[in-house]
């Protein structure tokens, strides 16, 4: 800086300050003693630019997307919300969260295991984990994140100037190891899937909960924040670290179990975190529709159609099919939860490229990697039991010779 100040004839707190300008933006990226560089694209360029091209043909397992056979039917509870709201119209000045949805996702929450605390609504997971974010760390913190990891989360922490510290994970979540080091050299803030990993599928077992929970319990400045996208489509109980540090956000949204559009997620944590995001949103959208709240609030209570014991028997189902025809096969892969399965690779390009000459597209594992090793990401919900011979025929072949590498 000294120098550039000098060649520049500024001042070096000038440039000092145009760095920090810049890092804030998300155009240049701090690698610590190695220096600043050029970001290879702009913040706001998210992964799934990346995307494949999917041919005329070809089955696309790619998206992430649940089964719609699976999502329940919305009309009778927008119905029933709209003549709600008909006879009793949101106002301005009316309470942020409806009384129905309060009531169910504390029932729900108390439950599982989460501690009490205030509620908020947000328009669906990313965007409660960006305002609990916004709400507590400045441009230039560092911040834990799964290494394989869910891609829009990864492309969230630039955009806010924020530094990604990679967290290894396996079946059971993220490694406490690895997410004691991150803390210990700074990252301020830890972020969880709970259930139903994006894309491994991993989902936190009990005694990885307690071992993460030691970690934090030795870190209680850290901002825990906990992503439960698999309420709804997981069979597996749920293992919550909420509470165990002082600022804490659990977030349980519902684009999985009830649809990518119902965009709504339910968001408590400590007084605080909640207040700053309420506030926060008081002064940009206001509150999300009543109409949608009181929407989940009625498929909460009452599912009708394929209910979430449904969906998620569904989704194991398969899920655990082709994780066993890949293992007949001699492939080694993973997906514990959800509806996803993470298939570790020698080279994702020539896997992606042998898969899609065989009628099969997935997604590249660089869309969710920072320094894990290669894989792809097979979206299990399109599939159908006459799909898994074929599929795992082609992905056995579109991976060998595998090297067998610890993917966690």
């Amino acid at each position: 800086m000294r120098e550039l100040a000098q060649r520049l004839g500024v001042n070096p707190n000038t440039v000092a300050a145009a760095y920090r300008i810049l890092r804030e933006r998300g155009v240049i990226e701090t690698a610590g003693r190695r220096g600043s560089r050029v970001r290879a694209s702009p913040p706001t360029t998210g992964r799934r630019a990346s995307r494949i091209e999917v041919p005329s043909g070809a089955r696309d397992l790619s998206t992430g997307n649940p089964d719609p056979g699976l999502l329940p039917d919305l009309a009778p509870a927008l119905a029933a919300a709209a003549g709600r709201g008909a006879r009793e119209p949101v106002l301005y000045g009316c309470a942020p969260v409806g009384t129905a949805l309060e009531r169910v996702a504390r029932t729900a929450l108390s439950r599982d295991g989460v501690p009490a605390g205030p509620l908020a609504v947000t328009s669906g997971a990313l965007d409660a984990i960006e305002r609990v974010l916004a709400a507590h760390l400045r441009p230039g913190d560092t911040v834990a994140v799964e290494d394989p990891g869910w891609g829009s989360l990864l492309d969230l922490v630039p955009a806010l100037g924020l530094t990604a510290v990679p967290v290894a994970v396996d079946d059971e979540g993220p490694l406490p190891a690895d997410a004691g080091r991150a803390l210990r050299d700074g990252a301020r803030a830890l972020l969880v899937t709970a259930r139903a990993q994006n894309p491994t599928g991993a989902a936190v077992s009990a005694s990885r909960a307690r071992a993460l929970g030691e970690v934090l319990a030795a870190h209680p400045g850290t901002l825990l924040v906990e992503d439960d996208h698999g309420h709804g489509i997981v069979d597996l109980p749920l293992h919550p670290l909420a509470g165990r540090t002082g600022h804490w956000a659990f977030v349980r949204s519902t684009a999985k179990s009830l649809g990518p559009d119902l965009r709504l997620a339910v968001l408590t944590g400590d007084p605080v975190t909640v207040d700053r995001v309420q506030g926060r949103q008081r002064l940009g959208p206001g509150w999300v529709s009543h109409l949608l709240q009181d929407t989940v609030a009625a498929l909460w209570d009452h599912p009708g159609g394929a209910g979430p014991d449904d969906a998620a028997g569904s989704y194991r189902e398969r899920r655990d099919a082709l994780l066993r025809e890949l293992a007949g096969r001699g492939v080694r892969a993973h997906g514990r939860s959800g509806m996803n399965v993470w298939v570790p690779v020698p080279d994702e390009t020539s896997a992606v490229a042998a898969l899609l000459r065989d009628g099969w597209a997935v997604a590249p594992g660089a869309r969710f990697r920072l320094a894990s090793p290669p894989g792809i990401r097979v979206t299990v919900s399109p599939l159908s039991a006459q799909d898994l011979v074929p599929l795992a025929d082609a992905l056995a072949k579109a991976v060998r010779p595998a090297v067998a590498r610890r993917w966690d």
